[in-house]
């Protein structure tokens, strides 16, 4: 059905490319491996978006690369509906699934998902853990989630707060903390029904 609405198979796999990859530039050859489509079709959808504004191009090593025009009028309605990827925790699987890796990384208290991990752009931040927590192992598990959705590397923003300091910052009203729980979001781990502290 969104192939219809926007034109082609073709031009929706280079805007989910695009906006879910908005700090990155890509040339022909390695967007066509990305979105598996023919080179022709490939290059002719590309000369479309240019002509709109949708993407950019610019030269290097003797390669043109694309890259998303964030300046087009209308970028933030086509992320909306482009970066859909969300990493769902709906199904009690998929979310049993997700507790185990972050249980992995140590002693974690809770965890929500939120901003571009939950096709939402109301929070700065995208994922909170809470707990004891092995720094490295948060980062590599961090690169997987990124890597899952097809995002350049660091394009999540997260923050670790130990369990002490979460309850404090939940009961002055921390304004980052305030946000992320006000904002739409996905809890993934709970341990001790954190969350329904009063505020």
């Amino acid at each position: 059905m969104i192939d219809t609405l926007f034109g082609s198979k073709t031009r929706v796999k280079l805007l989910y490319l695009f906006m879910n990859n908005p700090d990155k530039a890509f040339y022909v050859r390695e967007i066509t491996r990305k979105i598996d489509e023919q080179i022709n079709s490939v290059r002719r959808e590309l000369s479309n978006m240019l002509e709109v504004g949708v993407i950019r191009s610019d030269s290097k090593d003797n390669k043109i690369y694309y890259a998303v025009n964030k300046g087009y009028p209308f970028y933030i309605p086509l992320r909306k509906i482009f970066t859909s990827k969300e990493l769902s925790t709906d199904k009690e699987d998929e979310n049993t699934t997700w507790a185990k890796k972050f249980f992995a990384i140590g002693d974690v208290r809770l965890v929500l998902f939120a901003g571009k991990l939950v096709n939402s752009f109301d929070s700065r931040l995208d994922l909170l853990v809470v707990g004891n927590i092995s720094r490295t192992k948060l980062k590599n598990l961090v690169k997987h989630i990124e890597d899952q959705m097809e995002m350049s590397e660091n394009s999540l923003d997260y923050m670790t707060l130990s369990y002490d300091d979460f309850y404090y910052r939940k009961s002055v009203q921390d304004e980052l903390v305030n946000e992320i729980l006000d904002a739409k979001h996905s809890v993934v781990i709970d341990t001790e029904n954190m969350l329904n502290l009063d505020r």
